[in-house]
């Protein structure tokens, strides 16, 4: 096999830089500003903006993006060609008072977010990162973003000779504490005179919370100031979750592999995001009468059902607006139109076949990575993948030269879900469920194929090139 790819080495920069969805939306309108894309707001009138030809992106929460470039010829009524991701992985977040001790140690309390391997997370170089709202002296709070990039926390297996239990099931809410350092070191620090005395308190000073300190580590706090260059004093709240300090990394012999954190899901995020600047740099807006657009969404992993995932309105209110502009004389029923026209890649992992429990895969469906994107099936609808769909996308495969692999789940297995149902429910819009293969999903150190990073851009770039002329030719209804 040939060496990895260059996308794959920019997926490696991509996910190193967000260990956060917050990271990971601030590392998307990197690449968005540097191709030219112009930032929106949703509080913003659009009507004077939105032009076609028009490359733009939006952001809900900081953790969620959607971005597209309007064909030259748009018109509302017209297609729009979608891939749909999501920003977050299950992980470890700081709980709101995380201050404890044991023992001699300082530990910090963390609350499970999502489906996680959690064992996984047990000796492990833990640092911690996410966004930390600063008051900037004048009565405004800033959002910043913080990335301690290294291993300040740890979470300690029992010594065997302690405990012979094979069956390793820690409880998440007792054993799963980080330890962050000694209580000596905090008494020191208390003795130096680093805390500050108490003061008598006006009216004024009233706080209807614990002071933050009271909350949390002082060590912690200052961590996060001086990572963001601020004073301890300045920070109000943050939201905080843990993350290996470890990089993400090329492995085995040909360095054919990605052994990583989070590739469940910013693989397809990163590949949705260079598929869609791919798209408007290969293939002229002046000829496209269809809307290119991506969306990654905050929260999947824990069911969609936040006002940023992809079961709030971001998705049906961005369409809606682009089909019925302020002052227009769209017909009225152009959004639902162009619902009907539309198409929806979910673009979220899949399983690759594990060499060790090979009897886990139904026998004809075990994809292996780098060999192509696979294409996710479900009589059940946990995906919404349907011939229709997989006819489109299999001509968009073809004209891009990539191969596709199929999947199901065997009858005597569960199987997980995605945005796909909920997003093809709520809009009506047709819809195929897809993801790059991988090993060890939702562990805190997972698998990838590094050429299927490829494919999976050559695979979007190809639908969302291609979608305004492949539309009419595949019509059920």
């Amino acid at each position: 096999m040939a060496p990895p790819p260059e996308s794959a080495k920019q997926f490696l920069d991509f996910v190193n830089a967000s260990p956060t969805p917050y990271h990971a939306v601030a590392s998307a309108v990197k690449l968005f500003e540097a191709a030219g894309f112009k930032q929106i707001r949703e509080r913003d009138d659009w009507s004077s903006t939105i032009k076609p030809g028009g490359k733009y992106y939006l952001t809900r929460n900081g953790s969620s993006i959607v971005a597209f470039s309007v064909g030259a010829k748009w018109k509302p009524g017209n297609p729009v060609g979608v891939i749909g991701a999501h920003t977050d992985s299950p992980c470890l977040r700081v709980k709101p008072v995380s201050k404890k001790t044991a023992n001699g140690y300082l530990q910090v309390g963390v609350e499970v977010y999502g489906g996680g391997i959690w064992h996984s997370w047990f000796d492990r170089d833990l640092g911690v990162a996410g966004r930390v709202f600063v008051n900037d002296g004048s009565g405004k709070f800033v959002q910043k973003l913080v990335h301690i990039n290294r291993p300040i926390l740890r979470i300690p297996r029992l010594a065997i000779h302690l405990d012979r239990n094979t069956n390793f099931d820690p409880n998440k809410e007792d054993e799963l504490l980080p330890i962050l350092g000694l209580v000596a070191a905090e008494l020191n620090k208390t003795a130096a005179g680093d805390a500050t005395p108490d003061t008598e308190k006006t009216e004024d000073d009233f706080q209807p919370l614990k002071d933050i300190k009271e909350r949390h580590h002082p060590y912690l706090l200052e961590l996060v100031a001086e990572q963001i260059g601020v004073q301890t004093s300045q920070i109000d709240d943050f939201e905080l979750v843990l993350f290996d300090t470890h990089a993400s990394c090329f492995g085995g012999l040909r360095e054919e592999f990605i052994f990583s954190a989070r590739l469940d899901n910013l693989d397809m995020t990163f590949c949705a995001i260079k598929g869609l600047l791919a798209s408007v740099e290969s293939t002229s807006l002046e000829n496209d009468a269809s809307i290119r657009m991506i969306a990654s969404f905050d929260h999947e992993e824990i069911g969609s059902c936040s006002a940023h995932g992809a079961d709030s309105n971001l998705l049906p209110a961005v369409l809606r607006r682009l089909c019925a502009p302020s002052g227009s004389d769209a017909p009225s029923e152009a959004f639902e139109q162009t619902l009907n026209k539309s198409f929806l890649i979910s673009a979220d992992m899949a399983h690759a076949v594990h060499p060790n429990y090979a009897r886990k895969y139904e026998g004809n469906h075990q994809p292996e990575m780098n060999k192509g994107t696979v294409i996710k099936i479900n009589a059940n609808q946990r995906y919404a993948t349907n011939s229709p769909g997989i006819v489109l996308v299999k001509e968009a495969a073809r004209l891009a030269g990539v191969p596709l692999q199929l999947f199901v789940v065997k009858n005597d297995s569960p199987c997980g879900g995605t945005i796909g149902p909920m997003l093809s429910a709520k809009l009506g819009i047709r819809t195929l469920d897809l993801g790059n293969p991988q090993l060890s999903m939702h562990s805190i150190r997972e698998t990838g194929g590094s050429w299927d990073v490829e494919y999976s851009i050559k695979l979007f770039e190809s639908f969302l090139s291609k979608y305004g002329d492949l539309e009419e030719k595949i019509l059920v209804d």
